[in-house]
C-alpha cells in the first residue's frame, strides 16, 4: 500500500503539471483503516499525534491519509482545486515525527535555548561545479491567463542513485544538479525570522563546509541547509551520510565539502529547528531515507530539537511558499507550537495558496499533497 502512495506523490514522468498522477485515495483510507482507525479512540480528541514509524512508513508522511471513503471530485479550476475536498488527516490533527519512544524524553530534557539567540543562519545554491558559477539562474516565466497542464514542474532535489545502477568512481561533487531557487528560499526564511540576510544567509561560493565549521552555530534558532543529501557510496570514497556543500575547487577551501555525519556530531548546537530543504528523503523508494536518519540522528546529538526534512523531490514554487510562510508563522507567534506551525501552512496551502503568474492569477492550487505534504517534522514539535 505504501509503495502505491508514494508512486502517486512522485515528481511527473513527463514533468508537466499535467503529469502528476492522481493521488491514490482510495489506498490512502485503506492503510488508514489499517493502521489508526482501530486504535482513534486513543488519539481522535487530541489535536496532535507523535508517530514512531517502522520500515516503508519511515517516508510516507501519514498526514496525508484519508479519514474518510472518498472519491475525488471533477477537476475544475484552479488545477488541483478539486483535492480541497478531501478529508485528509492533516484536516483535523499536527503529526510530529520520531526517531524513536525513548527520543522524545532525551529531546525534553535539553535546556531551554537562550531567548537572546540569532534567530537565524542558512546555506543554499552551494556550487558544485565551475560551470554553475557562470550560469545564471533562469527562472520559468508563466505568463499565460489561461491554466496550462502542459506548465513545467520545477522539482527540486537528487534523486537518489543506487549503488547497483551506477559504476565504481563515476560521480563526484560535479555531477551533482544545481539548486539556484533555494537562494531565494532561504533568503525569504531569514527575511520572515527578522535576521539579515546579508549577514545571516550564505550562498553560492559562501556555502561551504569551512564557513559552516568557522562560525558559532550555538548561538542559532533556526539553523537550515538548503542542498543535497548523499547515501554512503553516491559519491567516490563517501562512506558515510553526508551534506553536499561548496566544491572546494570553487572555494579554495581546506575542506572536501561534504559535510559528513561524524563532522555533523562534533558541531556545537543550540537550535530549535533544523532544515533540510531538497534533501529528499523518500527517493528511489526511500532510500533516502537512510541518509537523512543519520543525519537527523547527528543533528540531535549536536543539540537540535526538531528536524524539519523533505520527504520527496518538491515542487520549487510551493516549498519555498511552505517553509517561508511557516516561519513567518513562528515569528508572529512566539508560542505556536513547531507542530501547529507546520500544520497551519499545510492547512493554508490546502485552502488557500497557490502558483500566481506574472498577472496575478492563481495558475494551480496547491491542494494535490505533492505540494502541501512533503515536509515531515521530526523531533520534538513543541515550542
Amino acid at each position: 500500500m505504501v509503495k502505491s502512495i508514494r508512486t502517486s506523490l512522485g515528481p511527473p514522468s513527463g514533468g508537466t503539471l499535467g503529469d502528476i498522477p492522481d493521488f491514490d485515495i482510495e489506498t490512502g483510507y485503506r492503510l488508514y483503516e489499517a493502521l489508526l482507525k482501530p486504535v482513534e479512540v486513543g488519539w481522535k480528541d487530541a489535536k496532535a499525534i507523535v508517530v514512531v514509524p517502522h520500515g516503508a512508513l519511515g517516508f510516507l508522511p501519514i498526514s496525508i491519509l484519508p479519514t474518510k471513503a472518498v472519491k475525488l471530485g471533477f477537476e475544475k479550476e484552479p488545477l488541483f482545486s478539486n483535492y480541497r475536498e478531501i478529508p485528509w488527516l492533516a484536516c483535523t490533527h499536527s503529526v510530529t515525527t520520531l526517531p524513536s519512544v525513548a527520543s522524545l524524553r532525551t529531546l525534553r530534557s535539553l535546556p531551554e535555548g537562550d531567548l537572546n539567540r540569532r534567530s537565524f543562519t542558512g546555506f543554499a545554491n552551494p556550487y558544485f561545479s565551475l560551470s554553475q558559477v557562470s550560469k545564471t539562474d533562469e527562472e520559468t516565466k508563466i505568463a499565460s491567463v489561461e491554466v496550462k497542464r502542459g506548465v513545467p514542474f520545477r522539482r527540486r532535489g537528487l534523486r537518489i542513485i543506487d549503488s547497483k545502477e551506477k559504476e565504481p568512481d563515476s560521480a563526484d561533487l560535479s555531477s551533482l544538479p544545481p539548486l539556484p531557487d533555494t537562494a531565494d528560499e532561504v533568503t525569504n526564511i531569514a527575511i520572515a525570522l527578522k535576521a539579515d540576510p546579508k549577514r545571516d544567509v550564505f550562498l553560492g561560493k559562501l556555502a561551504s563546509e569551512d564557513q559552516v565549521k568557522s562560525l558559532n552555530l550555538s548561538d542559532v534558532k533556526v539553523l537550515a541547509f538548503a542542498t543535497h543529501g548523499l547515501l554512503p557510496g553516491e559519491l567516490d570514497g563517501l562512506i558515510q551520510p553526508a551534506l553536499a556543500l561548496s566544491s572546494p575547487k570553487i572555494t579554495g577551501g581546506k575542506e572536501d565539502g561534504l559535510l559528513t555525519m561524524g563532522e555533523i556530531l562534533s558541531l556545537k548546537l543550540n537550535s530549535d529547528w533544523i532544515v533540510l530543504s531538497a534533501c529528499n528523503t523518500g527517493a528511489g523508494e526511500g532510500a533516502g531515507a537512510e541518509a537523512v536518519s543519520g543525519l537527523g540522528r547527528a543533528f540531535f546529538y549536536a543539540g537540535t530539537r526538531s528536524l524539519l526534512v523533505s520527504n520527496w523531490a518538491v515542487e520549487t514554487s510551493s516549498a519555498k511558499t511552505l517553509t517561508t510562510e511557516l516561519f513567518r508563522r513562528q515569528s508572529a507567534d512566539p508560542n505556536l507550537r513547531r507542530s501547529e506551525a507546520l500544520n497551519h501552512t499545510m492547512l493554508d496551502m490546502i485552502d488557500r495558496l497557490g502558483f500566481t503568474n506574472i498577472e496575478g492569477k492563481v495558475v494551480f492550487s496547491y491542494a494535490h499533497p505533492v505540494f502541501w505534504a512533503p515536509f515531515s517534522l521530526i523531533g520534538d514539535g513543541a515550542l
